[in-house]
């Protein structure tokens, strides 16, 4: 079994971490963000997203290599994720695109996930199979992190989606309910003129 030093736990501990970033952007009707990651050979990384609100809650998504070749693409999407391991080094860019709708703006919360991969010497590269015990526990262990972490997004997001309907719904109800009020009021007023016209212009007779 290979020896592990308690300096070298924290490295493999920072190796093993993916690198989370998690965003909330607005995309603007007929536009759309783009953003990048400069990554090596054999690295990998992980987009995920969810729209939180705006139009049909649908995106249009893609990540491409540094060529331009296209590594995926999601088309009119309300949650999606990508995972890719990269095979040239370079820029890897990934967009949201709203230029499907010409009205509405989209709200976009999304989070990247990277994992260090080194090969020198005292360091371990995480692919391999080879690998000691707590070492891949430590890995196990930043998965179930980053789990953990992708489902409280996805949960906020749909909190705040269902918020936003609740209120919209109370809304359209209370006004609903003020324009009944109004129309029976206005046609209890009518009734009552009337009633009282007839009888003026029967007694005038």
């Amino acid at each position: 079994m290979a020896r592990i030093y308690p300096s070298t736990l924290c490295l493999l501990l920072l190796a093993a971490l993916p690198l989370i970033c998690a965003h909330v952007i607005e995309v603007g009707a007929s536009k759309k963000e783009c953003f990048f990651e400069d990554l090596h050979v054999n690295d990998k990384m992980t987009v995920t997203y969810q729209v939180g609100g705006g139009g049909h809650l649908d995106i249009d998504f893609w990540l491409t290599d540094p060529t331009g070749n296209a590594l995926a693409k999601q088309i009119k999407q309300s949650t999606g994720s990508a995972s890719i391991t990269a095979k040239r080094d370079g820029r890897h860019e990934y967009c949201f695109s709203n230029q499907m709708s010409a009205i509405a703006d989209k709200l976009v919360s999304f989070n990247v996930h990277g994992v260090l991969y080194v090969g020198e010497e005292g360091t371990l590269i995480l692919s391999t199979d080879t690998v000691a015990p707590i070492e891949r526990e430590i890995r196990d262990l930043a998965n179930g992190l980053k789990s953990v972490k992708d489902e409280q997004e996805y949960i906020v997001v749909r909190e705040r989606r269902h918020r936003n309907t609740a209120e919209s719904t109370n809304a359209r109800v209370k006004w609903w309910s003020v324009f009944q009020a109004v129309v029976l009021f206005s046609v209890a007023a009518w009734q009552v003129y009337y009633l009282k016209s007839f009888f003026e212009t029967k007694r005038a007779f």
